[in-house]
């Protein structure tokens, strides 16, 4: 069972090419496609502003995006644990709106800055994995996420290998 990352890289609008500018990145934007594979989750100011789900089929042109896999334990109990952690960690921060504040300032400041019930699209998909021992902290060597953006999570995340035993 796979859950993928995808990243946005596609032309987009003004917003995006200022977040690629800034940020240095070819992406401007990122989502949590859920194992079934038409389950897309995120926040987005240029979408909705908060915590949501959308189908694969309102993902227009999918050559915009580029994919990072993530398989799951192979061990059953836990492969459970991790999709029960993961869809605990969507229903708890359903709704949550953008973290206009955290985004601008750690983008900004050397220091993280969050709002604790706000969100930007990098750091819940960041959150997400950790909270569902899909990927560990201590093993990505990132304790803390200011300016966390689209691009440097998928360069932390590409070369990640889950080491279940």
């Amino acid at each position: 069972m796979v859950v993928k990352i995808a990243f946005y890289k596609g032309k987009g609008d003004w917003k995006n090419r200022i977040i690629r500018w800034w940020t240095k990145s070819q992406y401007s934007h990122a989502e949590l496609v859920l194992p079934n594979e038409i389950t897309w989750i995120s926040i987005s100011p240029l979408l909705t502003g908060k915590v949501s789900a959308r189908s694969i089929y309102d993902v227009k042109n999918l050559q915009d995006w580029d994919f990072l896999s993530f398989e799951l334990s192979w061990r059953k109990p836990v492969q459970d644990y991790q999709l029960k952690e993961l869809d605990s960690f969507i229903k708890e921060t359903n709704g949550a709106k953008y973290d206009w504040t955290g985004m601008i300032f750690s983008q900004i400041l050397p220091y993280l800055i969050k709002h604790r019930d706000k969100w930007y699209c990098s750091e819940w998909i960041a959150h997400a994995l950790v909270k569902a021992r899909i990927v560990m902290w201590d093993d990505l060597h990132i304790y803390r996420t200011p300016n966390l953006s689209p691009g440097k999570l998928y360069d932390v995340l590409k070369n990640y290998k889950p080491n279940y035993k």
